[in-house]
């Protein structure tokens, strides 16, 4: 029998790993593809703000819009993307997310664009990367086998953050030389090439989705996964808090502090940088090592979330700021890595989209009241007070987390065993079952 479509042939194993499929390598390229344009685009988002005379208010405006449509739409997007092909979601969100920016560059390029336009238009990318992310997880995870899943994971999120980190740079660097407008169409254009990889996913290694009761219906599969099970729901919601908290302090206080205390904006974009640095770093070691207690171990690697708002605190001179960013960069890259792998590991294949949905939901989803409440705390409280604050959160949640047995006692499952002989017809050759 010939492999599974997403099992690279033995005449193509020279030219990649053996644990690198067709699937898995088109995403990480389409990855790679949209992480540099986003990572440019987001920097010149602000900038056509303040370039058709918006304050910081408005840039905050604009953020604000791209942010909600994901506190809306993630659940939504989740349940579509386990009933219908999941590359087919994600090519339709690519396909918005490409004419949004399109448009929006167009505005900047031409015309005088209102902070009316530009929020809708940003708001329509956020719509199209609500649907997107269920969708992208989901055939992520489903792309390799349980055997490999660890490096996979490490290899992708270390793709993803390197293009992030060259996006940011080369984006910089391009709104100086050509304008915002530019970087935007570019973004559009990465969206068009991410998107066309990703018509060519391969799903026929994906069992048909057993007919269901509704999209409502299937929320309520992907809740009851969600709370059936105590390791999920407790750090899905620590992780509400966490990235609410560092979200505000990196987005908000960050730049006061670089402002104030440390010269000028240019250190705290080195710190950024260190911070990126370091989950490259972080994957790299999550490439060859395999930790027994997943759970216990990536917890454990979320406390180092709390040394960039203590070192804003302080605050810490360049050099301090840039180490403490980098070793959270890389301890949170060692929980994404684990994290990944016990979805992974855990979850059944056809309710991946819809517990990732979830996952995304409870992340995002006191991001935008954090932000919007991080300056009325730093006139009542000050802003090295709300910094520990910030710190505090974060240590006291995971701490909370490691009273949950299930978080300390998730083990990594060994491989299944592999049969010398030659699978029949009627059994399943998809590559989670390899």
């Amino acid at each position: 029998m010939s492999p599974p479509p997403d099992l690279p042939s033995p005449a193509r194993a020279h030219r990649r790993p053996a644990w690198a499929g067709r699937n898995y390598t088109l995403l990480t390229g389409a990855a790679v593809i949209t992480n540099l344009g986003s990572h440019g685009a987001l920097i010149a988002a602000a900038f056509a703000v303040m370039e058709s005379g918006g304050s910081g208010g408005d840039v905050g405006l604009v953020a604000a819009a791209r942010t909600l449509p994901l506190v809306l739409f993630l659940l939504i997007g989740g349940a579509l993307a386990d009933r219908l092909p999941r590359h087919r979601v994600m090519v339709a969100a690519n396909a918005l997310n490409c004419v949004s920016q399109g448009a929006f560059a167009l505005l900047v390029l031409v015309g005088d664009p209102q902070l009316w336009q530009m929020m809708l238009l940003t708001a329509l990318c956020g719509t199209g990367t609500a649907f997107f992310n269920p969708a992208a997880e989901g055939m992520l995870l489903s792309s390799v086998s349980g055997e490999h899943a660890n490096r996979a994971f490490a290899l992708f999120r270390m793709a993803m953050n390197g293009a992030g980190i060259g996006g940011a740079a080369l984006g910089g660097a391009m709104i100086a030389a050509i304008g915002p407008g530019w970087v935007l169409a570019v973004d559009a254009l990465a969206f068009a090439l991410a998107g066309a990889l990703r018509a060519f996913l391969d799903v026929g290694h994906v069992a048909d989705r057993a007919p269901g009761g509704g999209l409502l219906a299937d929320l309520r599969e992907g809740w009851v996964e969600v709370r059936t099970r105590p390791w999920l729901w407790s750090i899905v919601l620590q992780f509400s808090v966490v990235v609410a908290v560092v979200g505000a302090a990196e987005a908000v206080y960050g730049p006061l502090v670089a402002r104030d205390e440390l010269g000028g904006p240019a250190p705290w974009g080195v710190a950024l940088a260190f911070f990126g640095v370091g989950t490259i770093a972080g994957a790299v070691l999550m490439m060859v090592w395999k930790p027994r207690r997943l759970l216990l171990v990536g917890t454990l690697c979320v406390f180092p979330l709390a040394l960039p708002s203590a070192g804003l605190a302080v605050p810490l001179p360049v050099w301090g700021l840039c180490a403490v960013m980098f070793v959270s960069g890389a301890a949170i890259e060692v929980f994404g890595v684990n994290w990944m792998t016990t979805m992974h590991q855990e979850i059944p294949e056809e309710k991946f989209s819809r517990v990732s949905a979830y996952d995304w939901f409870g992340s995002v989803s006191m991001l935008p009241l954090a932000t919007a409440l991080a300056g009325p705390a730093e006139s009542a409280f000050g802003r090295a007070p709300s910094l520990w604050g910030c710190a505090a959160l974060v240590v006291v949640g995971t701490a909370a987390v490691l009273f949950v047995p299930d978080v300390r006692n998730m083990t990594r499952k060994p491989p299944p065993a592999k049969s010398p002989r030659l699978p029949t017809t009627t059994e399943s050759t998809s590559p989670a079952a390899l």
